[in-house]
């Protein structure tokens, strides 16, 4: 195949995918370690297994009206919750007579509530880490809830849905033409 036809196939291929699934190293090869990525970082489940979420992420419609800034994962008190990412420890301690824990994972950050912390501010941590135990004290959870929420910059703060962040971080690679 002429390298004219092979280049207008890729790139029409690119213009029929979402924005969102190519990165600067969408094309990357296989020896790229991750670390030299701009990706933005992929997060783990924040509790054991895959906890039922039984309340939504549902986005504000200005920076300080009511919405969902997060999801709410269903779990006993005392279950461990684990970093969802690497990160630094910026917060952790009590916020309105409530267990926090709040991670800065360069691009965006990650907060967890209610929990009895286990880390400290500044403490570097790791995806699957210990960083808390669930406690009691979630409004409308029975018998407790993790609020896990995720957000991006800090003026004007940009909330996010962490659901698609689960998701395994896809790259597409381009094979040789047969002859």
């Amino acid at each position: 195949m002429p390298l004219r036809a092979l280049l207008l196939l890729v790139f029409g291929v690119m213009a029929l995918l979402p924005a969102a699934t190519l990165s600067p190293g969408a094309f990357a090869t296989e020896t790229l370690a991750d670390s030299d990525r701009s990706d933005p970082p992929r997060f783990e489940w924040p509790l054991p297994g895959r906890p039922d979420v039984v309340r939504p992420f549902s986005a504000p419609l200005s920076p300080f009206g009511p919405g969902h800034r997060g999801i709410d994962l269903v779990a006993k008190p005392g279950t461990p919750v684990y970093a969802a990412s690497d990160g630094v420890v910026i917060f952790a301690g009590r916020l309105n007579n409530r267990g926090v824990v709040s991670i800065d994972h360069q691009l965006l950050r990650t907060t967890y509530e209610p929990v009895e912390p286990v880390v400290t501010k500044g403490e570097q941590v790791y995806a699957g880490q210990q960083i808390g135990t669930l406690r009691r004290g979630h409004p409308g959870c029975v018998p407790a809830c993790l609020h896990w929420g995720v957000r991006r910059g800090t003026a004007p703060t940009e909330y996010l849905n962490p659901l698609p962040l689960l998701t395994a971080h896809t790259t597409l690679r381009l094979k040789p033409w047969p002859e």
